[in-house]
């Protein structure tokens, strides 16, 4: 190595030391060497796979070595075209630094290594490599579609290649971020391998916006298994309304931000058929509708058998429950139960609720004989679930009987925008 240049920086340091007595010290730091010194191009001091141009292979550790006699490996940083930082460790005699993280699969790095000389003077050089594409690439898909909806929607991830290992769902959870104006209390569900729920504590805010994006591709989700890209989410939130239906007293109360905005005399699910009851998240709105009874396993020929043209209908479970126009049974409403299952009333009543609600908007039954609304499975059951319980459905959060998050979970739990 030509040490030449560097000897001509400090003697000009000290020609000048000759000419500026009280500010000597201006060239030169508090080591002695010239604070005006560039880092000389340490190219031929260090020694990495990847310097020719190779692919690194993933799955191995990324090594960088000083071969140099005099010199050491002062700083290394390696970065993703993403952003991600490669933790890595330096040995005590500042010869070899190793990566310590897992490479992203099918990426470009840009390493900047720092070294010194035996004189302690600085050099440098930066790198990029490429490393090899994931030969299995775990994709998540967000729901629902972009577009407004009530305070009670849930988002939901559907990931192509189921994940067990709790290690790896915490990898995958992580990349997984959803952030919220105003800011929310909110977790992830692993509802199961290939599923995932997120929802706020509460209710979104009215009027909140909502951005979900993954940051899995690259990733190292488990052995020889990498994330790949995602298309990221918007949602509007928007007014807070929720329609309470009572089986006992027959009435639904509509409120809109808290205020009661109509009250509607209904029938809900005679004996043998009775309404679920819990919270029910409205799925979407069908004006016309096809009835039939042999769908929730009615026989033809029998006395409860029906095949009837139902308008107005909301949809609140994919097993056919709806909030809809029933005027064979407007003797009935406000007075007694008598349909299988939906909630029933009038065609003007149910044009206006139609009107009224949209995709997320709560539904919910109380004092009913039915069995409760699943969590998952038909619908959007998730508010059923203790917010306790829900945490605990999180890859990031401790072992049941642990009462506290990891930082991770923590860190999570608070998204903002």
């Amino acid at each position: 190595m030509n040490d030449t240049p560097r000897i001509r920086t400090v003697l000009s340091c000290t020609l000048l030391a000759l000419t500026v007595t009280a500010g000597a010290t201006a060239c030169a730091g508090s080591d002695g060497h010239p604070l005006s010194a560039s880092p000389y191009d340490a190219a031929d001091q260090i020694a990495f796979a990847a310097a020719d141009g190779t692919k690194l292979d993933p799955e191995k550790p990324l090594e960088i070595t000083s071969t140099g006699d005099d010199g050491r490996i002062s700083d290394v940083t390696a970065t993703d075209a993403a952003g991600r930082h490669l933790a890595g460790e330096l040995t005590a005699d500042g010869r070899t630094w190793r990566s310590t993280g897992s490479l992203a699969a099918g990426t470009r790095y840009t390493v900047r290594v720092a070294t010194e000389d035996g004189d302690g003077a600085p050099g440098g050089r930066t790198y990029t490599f490429e490393t090899a594409p994931a030969k299995r690439a775990l994709t998540v898909t967000f729901g629902p579609e972009a577009g407004t909806y009530g305070v009670g929607q849930p988002i939901t991830a559907d990931l192509t290649l189921p994940v067990k290992d709790r290690a790896a769902r915490a990898v995958v959870e992580r990349a997984l971020k959803v952030r919220s104006t105003p800011a929310v209390e909110g977790s992830w569900y692993w509802v199961d391998d290939k599923k995932l729920h997120f929802r706020p504590k509460e209710y979104w805010p009215a009027g909140a916006l909502v951005s979900v994006t993954g940051n899995l591709d690259g990733l190292r989700v488990g052995d020889k298994l990498y994330g790949g890209p995602s298309k990221p989410l918007r949602l509007k939130i928007g007014d807070r309304i929720e329609a309470l239906a009572d089986a006992e007293t027959h009435q639904m109360t509509v409120k809109r931000n808290g205020e009661v905005i109509n009250t509607i005399p209904v029938t809900t699910g005679k004996p043998g058929f009775s309404t679920r009851n819990g919270i029910k998240v409205v799925l979407g709105k069908e004006y016309y509708v096809r009835m039939r009874g042999t769908s929730i396993g009615i026989s033809e020929g029998s006395s409860e058998s029906y095949d009837l043209p139902v308008y107005y209908a909301t949809r609140v479970t994919w097993s056919g429950e709806y909030v809809h126009a029933a005027p064979w049974s407007v003797g009935s409403q406000g007075v007694a139960n008598v349909s299988h299952g939906c909630v029933g009333m009038s065609t003007g009543n149910a044009a206006w609720f139609y009107e009224t609600v949209r995709a997320g908007d709560i539904v919910r039954t109380v004092n009913s004989y039915g069995d409760m609304m699943d969590t998952f499975g038909n619908g959007f059951g998730d508010w059923n679930m203790p917010w306790e319980k829900w945490r605990r459905g999180s890859a990031l959060v401790a072992e049941r009987g642990d009462p506290t998050a990891t930082e991770d979970a923590k860190a999570r739990l608070r998204p903002t925008l």
